[in-house]
């Protein structure tokens, strides 16, 4: 039996309005689904696109309060559980520690793709990532599409080419806003190594990069990354493209994780007293 899934988020705003941003269904639409139905103390559901088996609305409201959300959700025959708790920052009663828990999920399936359950971590980290992104008033990322196997983003970045080139080619740099430990050689055929090089026997391999303007990174069955930068007054238009993948079978998991990268990746740039929104 697999431990729950436990992401833990750092909102900026209070519980209260945090609350509502998870209740309020014109909210719930900018952040979480293209769909939402929310009724309570009855009904909680959503789906759409961006939402995984989104034909249809497969959650079942369980418990919710002032500080506490629970539904079930029906995920590739299995019901899963899903909680969401609030609590006030310790150190800031102006942000909320958002705490979300959910069953069923196996890591060896966001490797092989063989459940849609698979791509649980990476899709709650997007959406709670957004949703910090619309309570600080800023213009949310763009959302994963799980019905399309194309895999391509687009997002401005208020700094040159310059600095963000450096923010995904420097270890020290990528670590801090994606919150894990990562290992770059920053050149064509350096290794690229997630959790670090002595700790990654099978890193993925830089293809491409020119500095200021492109990095490729081939990540296996994955496909290739690339990232592509171009500038114009001083901002960066940074465009995301996963390429070279099994159509048939998208890696959605690793994609979700390079669109939550790339949403803290833009508030690293741009917020000041930067704080990441994912803890550890």
């Amino acid at each position: 039996m697999t431990e729950p899934l436990i992401v833990r988020a750092n909102i900026p705003a209070p519980v209260e309005e945090v609350r509502r941003a998870l209740t309020d269904p014109d909210v719930l639409r900018v952040w979480l689904a293209e769909h939402v139905e929310v009724e309570l103390p009855d009904r909680f559901a959503f789906w759409g696109r961006t939402t995984p088996e989104g034909d249809a609305p497969h959650q079942r409201l369980l418990h919710a309060d002032e500080r506490t959300l629970r539904f079930a959700w029906l995920l590739d025959g299995e019901e899963t559980t899903s909680e969401i708790t609030l609590a006030p920052d310790e150190t800031d009663e102006r942000r909320t520690v958002l705490t979300l828990s959910q069953t069923h999920f196996d890591f060896q399936d966001a490797m092989t793709g063989k459940s849609i359950r698979g791509v649980l971590q990476t899709y709650w980290c997007q959406v709670l990532t957004i949703l910090a992104e619309h309570l600080e008033g800023r213009e949310p990322t763009p959302m994963q599409d799980f019905t399309s196997p194309e895999m391509r983003a687009e997002v401005s970045i208020d700094a040159s080419p310059e600095a963000v080139f450096e923010s995904i080619t420097s270890s020290e740099a990528v670590t801090k806003w994606f919150g894990y430990p990562i290992e770059i050689e920053p050149f064509v055929g350096g290794r690229y190594a997630m959790g670090g090089l002595e700790n990654n026997p099978d890193p993925a391999k830089v293809l491409e990069l020119e500095p200021g303007r492109k990095l490729s990174v081939d990540w296996g069955e994955t496909g290739v990354g690339t990232w592509e930068l171009e500038g114009s007054e001083g901002k960066t238009r940074l465009t995301l493209v996963q390429s070279g993948f099994d159509q048939t079978n998208p890696p959605y998991a690793a994609w979700g994780g390079f669109l939550s990268g790339v949403a803290e990746l833009r508030r690293y740039h741009e917020v000041a007293d930067w704080r990441p929104i994912l803890r550890a």
